[in-house]
């Protein structure tokens, strides 16, 4: 019999969308526990990836790393390579431990294509790291928009704004202005590996998608969550484990935004009416945040996706 590759929360949203059974039939094939050929060349031929780590308290946090092409290698179909210095300040350089669980996500955004790739450190040094995978496989393009552009490399040594609970002005005109974000999570037991883990997923909107409201003291951040795979990571994660990392990008402007906090899932009601074309929701209520100025450089304006002109309509 043929080992799921989902763990407890994600086979429960599966079940309760109504489409458990054909992802158990078809998610062997789609979920591998090696990289194959094509995949191992794209990651190789990036120019940055998105991480999710968990530090020792369980805050979830996504992250940024970028070099020249080439910096992330895989010598095998099960090993990924990764080296790149982490931006200062970043919890990701204290996360990277050998035995941690890390979330990877390979997107080129010029072709809108991302692949995803989950493991286990098996060995980290100052700048480098190596991963075990656990867990690869390949996303649509969906809600990507299409741009070009480059890091600032000057830029990355520059200590970020740290930010509360309750976000800044500047924070919040980044998410309100952001059509590109991305959502960390992992599962009650990610340090076990394989269908367990972390993982990070690509979310894109046109401006304005993430909303943002003051409650209680904090700033609380809802998105929609649109037609997808049905694998439900994400939601699957949030299932057993609120704790959740989002990463915001600011292309105009050149910042980079990190926050932390707990997320939970929005099924029905009438909070999705202010959102078209959401089936759910995705609320996330900040504990803390970091935010990098100047770090993208050049990039072009955006070809929006397809997906997203066609909800508008």
């Amino acid at each position: 019999m043929t080992t799921s590759p989902f763990h407890e929360g994600e086979r429960a949203v599966q079940e309760r969308i109504g489409v458990r059974e054909r992802l158990e039939r078809v998610g062997p094939r789609m979920v591998r526990d090696f990289m194959p050929d094509e995949h191992r060349q794209f990651f190789e031929d990036l120019a940055f990836v998105v991480v999710g780590s968990a530090d020792r308290d369980g805050a979830i946090w996504a992250s940024l790393l970028g070099g020249e092409p080439g910096f992330v290698r895989s010598p095998s179909p099960r090993r990924l390579r990764v080296e790149a210095v982490t931006l200062p300040g970043d919890p990701l350089d204290a996360n990277i431990a050998p035995g941690a669980p890390l979330g990877l996500l390979g997107i080129e955004l010029t072709t809108r294509r991302r692949d995803r790739v989950n493991g286990l450190v098996e060995r980290a040094s100052d700048g480098s790291f190596e991963l075990k995978v656990d867990q690869s496989f390949g996303n649509c393009k969906q809600y990507i928009q299409s741009r070009a552009g480059r890091f600032a490399p000057v830029a990355a040594r520059q200590p970020p704004v740290r930010e509360g609970a309750l976000l800044s002005n500047d924070a919040q005109r980044l998410l309100a202005g952001t059509d590109t974000a991305f959502i960390a999570s992992g599962s009650r037991r990610a340090a076990r590996g394989g269908s367990e883990g972390l993982d990070i997923s690509h979310r894109g909107g046109l401006p304005g998608f993430i909303h943002a409201e003051s409650l209680d003291g904090a700033t609380q951040l809802t998105l929609p969550d649109y037609y997808g795979n049905f694998m439900f990571n994400t939601f699957g994660n949030l299932e057993v484990n609120p704790h959740a990392g989002l990463l915001a990008l600011d292309f105009a402007a050149g910042d980079v935004l990190s926050l932390t906090g707990r997320a939970r899932v929005v099924w029905s009601g009438p909070a999705l009416s202010a959102f078209t074309g959401a089936e759910r929701l995705l609320q996330l209520r900040v504990d803390a945040g970091l935010r990098w100025r100047g770090l993208l450089r050049d990039w072009s304006p955006p070809e929006w996706s397809r997906q997203l002109l066609e909800l508008t309509r």
